[in-house]
């Protein structure tokens, strides 16, 4: 044999002798020129099982893989197709890979999946320093032009190389296995009959309400930003929150429908007094504004108007707006308007507006 250079002998000029004295061989003699050129080409496939080595698997058993894949080769190959070498290598290779694809893994998983998952690992790390930071599902599968569905079952099925032994020991001190933990009780078996009935009585709040705690329970948002997304003030989202948890607690213990709190407001004007007396009633706020303003436009036109407050414990910037409003329309008409007994923190919010000219001195 002639090395090439490359620490591998010329295959290609031993399988060429072989195959020139098969012509006309039979019988045992054929047998033993193919034993002979197999133990000239087992260091080949030797060395090649040892580039797999370290993966999990005994190098025994990757060189009797290996061995196996050599005989198929000499087996097949065919002089007048190409290199004896390259076409070992490659078949080699190949029986090397399938033996880690179909024996290796500890659950059985299709090529498919195992091809995506090798994908979806690539992608990730690429995106990851790319993206300087770890991708979503969702963009992993763009990225890859794959279902979002077939992304996360590659994923999982990762978890099918090498499972967890039910021998493992867990956290605790106890000594215990993993396999103890099988079939225990469930703690949260106990919160299925709460979560059912929570869920039917959800249903019965407004979708404001229900909005509200979506994004702070479910989306994880502050009180502040819950309120700049609703257009109303952090302290109303507070006290919003405080009394719908307290309804749907209350529902909870006595199996009723919670109380509904749709926002509201009453709104009364004595046109038997001088000026005219307007009582207002709840909250004034973005959802029932404009039925004050409607209310206030009717009077402030042609008598001047006493505002009475105190009963209003919120006014927010929706609220503000339609009392600037109703100002400008009485001065226009040349009436007067004048906010009374407002509560404090109503009349925090007026002076911090500039609307505590509105204010009487009662």
């Amino acid at each position: 044999m002639t090395n090439t250079g490359s620490g591998y002998e010329d295959y290609d000029a031993a399988a060429m002798r072989y195959h020139e004295r098969l012509i006309g061989t039979i019988g045992p003699a054929r047998e033993l020129l193919r034993d002979d050129f197999t133990r000239e080409c087992l260091p080949f496939a030797g060395r090649l099982a040892h580039r797999y080595r370290g993966r999990g698997e005994p190098v025994d058993d990757l060189e009797q893989v290996a061995r196996l894949a050599m005989l198929k080769a000499i087996d097949r190959f065919d002089p007048r197709r190409g290199s004896f070498t390259a076409y070992a290598a490659v078949t080699i290779s190949g029986e090397l890979k399938r033996h880690f694809r179909d024996r290796t893994w500890g659950m059985h998983v299709t090529r498919r999946m195992q091809d995506l998952g090798l994908a979806v690992r690539n992608a990730r790390a690429a995106m990851t320093a790319e993206l300087s930071r770890t991708p979503t599902t969702r963009e992993i599968a763009e990225n890859l032009h794959e279902p979002v569905a077939d992304v996360v079952e590659a994923i999982a099925s990762t978890t099918g190389y090498s499972p967890a032994s039910l021998n493992a020991p867990t956290a605790g001190e106890d000594g215990a296995e993993l396999g103890d933990l099988l079939g225990a009780l469930d703690d949260d078996l106990e919160m299925i009959d709460n979560r059912v009935t929570m869920a039917g009585l959800l249903r019965h709040l407004t979708p404001r309400e229900q909005r509200m705690l979506a994004l702070r329970f479910h989306g994880n948002r502050s009180q502040a930003e819950i309120a700049d997304e609703l257009g109303i003030s952090q302290m109303h989202v507070s006290r919003l929150l405080r009394a719908t948890l307290t309804r749907l607690r209350e529902a909870l213990m006595t199996d009723l429908r919670p109380r509904c709190e749709e926002p509201h407001l009453r709104v009364s004007a004595d046109r038997t007094t001088d000026p005219v007396v307007v009582t207002v009633v709840g909250e004034i706020e973005r959802d029932n504004a404009e039925q004050l303003r409607t209310a206030l436009h009717a009077t402030v036109s042609h008598d001047d108007v006493v505002v009475d407050l105190a009963r209003v414990p919120l006014v927010d910037a929706a609220g503000v707006a339609v009392l600037y409003d109703a100002a400008r329309v009485a001065a226009i008409g040349g009436h007067d308007l004048t906010l009374a007994r407002a509560q404090p923190w109503v009349v925090r919010v007026l002076t911090t507006t500039g609307l505590s000219r509105l204010l009487s001195d009662d």
